[in-house]
């Protein structure tokens, strides 16, 4: 969708063959956070609930990227729960990269073809409200919901502040592929964030040209860093 299987945030493929230097995405409740957040004060050198912040975004954007897209392109919903992703730090070009294991389960509509195939990671669901029920069940209540957690143990943050960053990159990855989708960005995005509780965190806004742009209702701490970065859409811009 984006021009190339190469995203600094992702594993080439998505899925991960091999997982030698790979860590579940559980480890970021307990022994890896601290790396998470150590790494992210190393590279923009904000304060530790600023950097906590920042890092967060980049982690929930890509965590959320398969499956959101999964999701508006084909109905197809990788269940990425915190034991279905794997993480590593050792790409340069990004604070973390997210693979998904190669047994993930998919859970699909009756009506498409995988729900006739047999195989067994596949899990076929009654309906579109269903659906989006397990889309949220693994990628927010199992996954991204607890390392919030995790890291409000660490930092004085909010949940809010951090939930606004995941619909904002819900909101822009769906934005960002929205050549590549059928039907309404617009409506997906609206879909998506209500079903995950999200939609009053974020809203579209006409852009200079009159394309839609995110506009956020909570702010990512960018603007606190040595070198302040207010992003577009930002709720403090003047």
């Amino acid at each position: 969708m984006f021009g190339t299987d190469d995203l600094p945030g992702l594993a080439p493929g998505l899925c991960v063959v091999d997982e030698t230097g790979w860590t579940p995405a559980t480890t970021l409740t307990g022994t890896r956070l601290p790396e998470l957040l150590d790494s992210a004060v190393r590279l923009w050198g904000g304060t530790p609930h600023a950097s906590a912040a920042l890092a967060w975004k980049a982690y929930s954007y890509w965590a959320a990227l398969p499956v959101v897209l999964g999701w508006a392109a084909a109905r197809r919903v990788p269940l990425l729960d915190h034991t279905e992703a794997l993480i590593h730090f050792a790409d340069r070009r990004a604070l973390v990269t997210v693979g998904l294991r190669e047994s993930i389960p998919v859970a699909v509509l009756p009506n498409d073809p995988l729900a006739l195939a047999g195989l067994p990671q596949v899990r076929v669901v009654a309906d579109e409200r269903e659906l989006l029920g397990a889309l949220r069940a693994t990628l927010l209540d199992g996954h991204l919901s607890p390392v919030v957690s995790a890291i409000q143990g660490e930092v004085r943050i909010g949940a809010r502040t951090l939930l606004g960053s995941v619909a904002s990159g819900i909101a822009h990855g769906l934005l960002r592929a929205a050549d590549n989708l059928p039907g309404s960005t617009i409506e997906a995005i609206d879909t998506l964030l209500d079903a995950l509780g999200l939609a009053d965190l974020v809203e579209l806004v006409p852009g200079p040209n009159g394309e839609p742009v995110v506009q956020r209702r909570t702010c990512c701490l960018a603007f606190t860093l040595p070198q302040p970065k207010v992003c577009q859409g930002c709720c403090i811009r003047s």
